[in-house]
């Protein structure tokens, strides 16, 4: 292993979190935070700047979906991990993650000591999740996709994304903004989860992501 400390940078969008991650990491010596940013707006040219052996990313950021940034980075450089770390459920953002080049994804309730050792795995190339995460993952692949736990499974990576964002109390041109699509693509979206979760119109689509959005499970997806 190299003499220098491996460099970490930190996107999160909450600042006692990212001191917290901070003190952590740089207690273990051979860790290092390099720079961090509380959204995904500029990140990727600080990314650059920094040149971090790993980025984290939180899953919920302030504007956007940490989510897309992962896909972003891993177009500019397929060969650095990118850790995406949240406190929503595994079984709604893992894969979602996974899928868009994520080396990894950990809860923020976890153990340090277990946090420490998915960033250690994700360095040296390995995949960082979760046991009952992997265990999950390896008999979706032997008998095929499992069947959606809620509603909130049933949607597409980018209505999940849509559906988060006016849980945050983002009208639909800001939501188009932040995605970079069009409001006909968003409100098409909206739609289409409406239809997907047995929603009847707009404020209570608003009501039922606001709920996801402040408690972060997925107990706010209708029977």
């Amino acid at each position: 292993m190299s003499s220098k400390p491996a460099k970490i940078f930190v996107v999160d969008d909450h600042p006692v979190f990212r001191l917290g991650l901070r003190r952590l990491l740089e207690a273990e010596g051979d860790l290092v935070v390099c720079g961090e940013a509380d959204d995904s707006v500029g990140a990727a040219a600080r990314i650059r700047d920094c040149a971090p052996d790993l980025v984290i990313v939180d899953v919920s950021l302030r504007q956007s979906i940490g989510i897309d940034l992962v896909r972003q980075l891993k177009l500019e450089d397929e060969r650095r991990p990118v850790l995406v770390i949240s406190m929503r459920d595994e079984h709604l953002y893992a894969e979602r993650a996974l899928r868009a080049g994520a080396a990894g994804y950990i809860t923020k309730d976890v153990d340090p000591a277990i946090l420490i050792g998915a960033i250690r795995k994700a360095l040296r190339g390995d995949l960082a999740v979760s046991e009952k995460l992997a265990i999950t993952m390896l008999r979706a692949s032997l008998q095929g996709s499992p069947r959606p736990s809620s509603n909130l499974g049933n949607l597409s990576d980018r209505e999940m994304e849509v559906f988060e964002l006016v849980g945050r109390g983002m009208k639909t041109r800001a939501i188009a903004e932040a995605l970079a699509i069009s409001i006909k693509t968003v409100e098409s979206h909206q739609s289409s989860i409406k239809r997907k979760m047995g929603i009847r119109g707009m404020s209570e689509l608003r009501r039922v992501a606001a709920v996801w959005v402040t408690t972060g499970s997925s107990a706010a997806s209708r029977p």
